[in-house]
C-alpha cells in the first residue's frame, strides 16, 4: 500500500512512524513544506525567552534520522498544491526547484495543522515589526529581530496560550510588555473568576493589561497601536496571537466536507468525506468527550493520539476514539493554569444544567514547608457526572487536573472522587487530598445537605438587603469582607442563635467555604433557611479583582 502524508510534526510524523512499526512493506511518503519534519511547537516561546538555551533541543527528529530509522520517503520543502480525490493523486511543488509533479496514493492523510489568524487591521501589512509564532522559522525571525533591534516595549495581541507564554518570556528578557485582549478575560478555556487569578498575577509582574479592548489600527510601520478604547501604545515589537484556524484550504478545494471553524469533518476512523482520504491533528474537528458536540481543539496530545489510532486503523486494528476533553495546562510566571472538559460558558450555550464547586486547598500538607494555595473548580451535572474542571496555583495543579481528567475519561461521578486513593506524604499532598475534598462537597450538594450560592450572585443579593453572616474570626476581617454583613465566629454560633433572623434566608460565608458549610449544618438543624457561599470570601474577592 502507498500512503502519502501531507505535513509532519505531531500528527504527520507520528502517524508515519507508527505506520512503519506496524507494517514494514508499505510505501510511506511524508510531504512537508518546511525544513523541519518534527519539532516541539510548545517549546518555541521558551527558546525565545532563554529557558531552553539550545535551539537544537527543539528539533525532535531530523529527516535523515527518520529516513534511516523508519525507511520513510521524506520530502522537505515540498508543498502539496492540489488533491484529486477521484484520481487518487496530488500535485506537489518542489519549492527548491520550483517545479510541479504528480504523485499517486492508495491512502492519503492530511495533517496540515492550523494557521495563525491575521485580521484585516488597518496598517497591519505595513508593520515591519509584527510576528506570529507557529513554527521554527517564526521563532528564528523573532529571535533575530530582538538581537538586531533595540527592543524595549512589546505588545502581545491575544491572551491565549501562546500570547501568555510570550508575555512571560519577553518580560523575563527585561522588556516592558503590554497584553491586549478583546475579550473580558485571558484564557478562554477558563471561567471568568478563575481567569481573574491570572489577571492579578500579570499585574503583579508589571504587565500592562488591556482587557475588553481590541487592536483598532496600526501606525508608524508598527510602532504605534491604537486600541478600540482610544488607548495608544508605543511598541518596538508586536506579537500577534489572537488564535488559529484549521489549515484546510487543500481539503476545501478538493471538495471535502468541512465543519466547525472550517475544520475537516472526519468519522470515528478519521476518514474524510472522500474515500481513502483521512485527516488528523489541528486541521480536523473532533467530538467533545463530554457531549459529542463538534469542536476544534488544536492541541498536541489529541494530534498524537489521533495519529496512533489512525495508523492502527489502516493496519486493520480495532480503534475507539471517544473525542477530546481539551485537557491543557500553561505556565504563566509562577502560576500553573489548567483545565479539562467544558466550562460554564460552554455548558450554558449548550443548555446543560450543572453544579459548581470552588475550593482553595494547599498543594500539600500545610504544616510541611513550602505549601502554596491552589484554586480548584469542579463542574458536574445533576446526575453527578463530571463535566469539567479548572485549576490555578503555583504547585500541584498538574497533578489534580490530571486526576480529574482521568476520572472524566473513565466516567466517574463527582462524589466518587472522594474514594480515589492518592499517594500521600506531607511534602506531596494531604491525607484528604484536594480531589477527595471535591468529592465530599459534591456528595453533600447532590444529597441536599447544603445549598450554595455562587460569587456572581452576591452583589445582587446585597442590593436586595439579604442577610449575610460572616463566621470567620474577628482578626480575619482585616483581610477583607462583604460590604454589609453580620459577624459571629463559628465557635460562638450555637450560643448566639437568637441574634439571627428567622423570617428570611441566611447567607453564610467564611474564607474558603468549609466553616460556612459547618455553620450551614448547625443553622439548618435549628430550623433556619441557609445557603453557603461556595468557595467562600476568597472566591468572591478573586473574582472581584479590578485593574489598577
Amino acid at each position: 500500500m502507498k500512503i502519502l502524508i501531507i505535513g509532519g510534526v505531531a500528527g504527520g510524523a507520528t502517524v508515519a512512524t507508527r505506520l512503519r512499526r506496524l507494517n514494514e512493506k508499505d510505501e510511506i511518503i511524508v510531504v512537508e513544506q518546511g525544513d523541519y519534519i518534527s519539532f516541539a511547537n510548545c517549546g518555541l516561546p521558551y527558546h525565545i525567552g532563554g529557558s531552553i538555551a539550545e535551539r537544537q533541543k527543539l528539533l525532535l527528529q531530523t529527516a535523515p534520522g527518520m529516513k534511516a530509522k523508519y525507511n520513510l520517503d521524506i520530502r522537505l520543502q515540498s508543498r502539496v498544491e492540489s488533491i484529486d480525490p477521484h484520481g487518487h493523486t496530488v500535485v506537489i511543488r518542489d519549492l527548491v526547484k520550483n517545479q510541479d509533479y504528480q504523485e499517486n496514493f492508495d491512502k492519503l492523510i492530511i495533517s496540515t495543522g492550523a494557521k495563525a489568524i491575521i485580521p484585516p487591521i488597518p496598517g497591519i501589512e505595513q508593520a515591519q515589526n509584527l510576528f506570529t509564532l507557529r513554527n521554527v522559522p517564526d521563532m528564528d525571525a523573532i529571535k533575530a529581530y530582538l538581537t538586531k533591534n533595540e527592543v524595549k516595549r512589546v505588545a502581545v495581541i491575544g491572551g491565549g496560550f501562546i500570547g501568555l507564554e510570550m508575555v512571560e518570556n519577553l518580560t523575563e528578557l527585561g522588556l516592558q510588555v503590554d497584553l491586549v485582549e478583546m475579550a473580558p478575560q485571558v484564557m478562554p478555556n477558563l471561567d471568568f473568576e478563575m481567569a481573574q487569578e491570572i489577571h492579578a498575577h500579570l499585574q503583579q509582574q508589571g504587565v500592562g493589561l488591556h482587557l475588553h479592548d481590541g487592536l483598532n489600527r496600526i501606525e508608524q510601520d508598527g510602532h504605534l497601536l491604537h486600541l478600540n478604547s482610544g488607548t495608544k501604545l508605543a511598541t518596538d515589537l508586536i506579537i500577534l496571537s489572537i488564535g488559529v484556524l484549521p489549515e484546510s484550504t487543500l481539503a476545501k478545494e478538493a471538495g471535502l466536507e468541512l465543519g466547525v471553524k472550517g475544520a475537516i469533518k472526519v468519522d470515528s476512523n478519521f476518514q474524510t468525506s472522500a474515500q481513502d482520504i483521512y485527516a488528523i491533528g489541528d486541521v480536523i474537528e473532533v467530538p467533545s468527550s463530554i457531549d459529542g458536540q463538534a469542536s476544534h481543539i488544536p492541541l498536541a496530545w489529541p494530534a498524537n493520539r489521533q495519529a496512533r489510532l489512525l495508523a492502527d486503523h489502516l493496519n486493520g486494528l480495532p480503534i475507539k476514539h471517544p473525542g477530546s476533553l481539551g485537557t491543557s495546562i500553561a505556565k504563566i510566571f509562577s502560576l500553573s493554569v489548567a483545565s479539562t472538559g467544558l466550562n460554564e460558558r460552554q455548558l450554558q450555550d449548550r443548555h446543560i444544567p450543572y453544579h459548581v464547586i470552588h475550593t482553595h486547598p494547599s498543594s500539600h500538607a500545610g504544616y510541611y514547608p513550602g505549601a502554596s494555595p491552589m484554586h480548584l473548580k469542579l463542574i458536574f451535572g445533576q446526575d453527578g457526572r463530571i463535566l469539567g474542571a479548572q485549576a490555578v496555583g503555583s504547585q500541584g495543579v498538574d497533578k489534580r487536573i490530571d486526576i480529574l481528567a482521568t476520572a472524566i475519561h473513565f466516567g466517574a461521578k463527582a462524589p466518587e472522587l472522594a474514594g480515589i486513593e492518592v499517594a500521600y506524604a506531607p511534602p506531596y499532598a494531604s491525607a484528604k487530598d484536594p480531589v477527595n475534598h471535591l468529592g465530599y462537597i459534591a456528595d453533600n450538594l447532590l444529597h441536599h445537605r447544603v445549598e450554595t450560592i455562587q460569587w456572581h450572585e452576591v452583589d445582587s443579593l446585597l442590593e436586595q438587603g439579604a442577610f449575610f453572616l460572616d463566621v470567620r474570626e474577628e482578626s480575619e476581617l482585616a483581610n477583607g469582607h462583604l460590604a454589609k454583613f453580620y459577624q459571629i465566629p463559628l465557635g460562638q454560633l450555637r450560643q448566639r442563635l437568637a441574634e439571627l433572623p428567622s423570617d428570611q434566608p441566611i447567607y453564610v460565608y467564611c474564607q474558603v467555604g468549609l466553616r460556612g458549610y459547618q455553620a450551614s449544618r448547625i443553622l439548618t438543624a435549628y430550623g433556619f433557611t441557609v445557603k453557603n457561599l461556595d468557595g467562600g470570601y476568597k472566591t468572591y474577592r478573586a473574582a472581584s479583582f479590578k485593574q489598577i
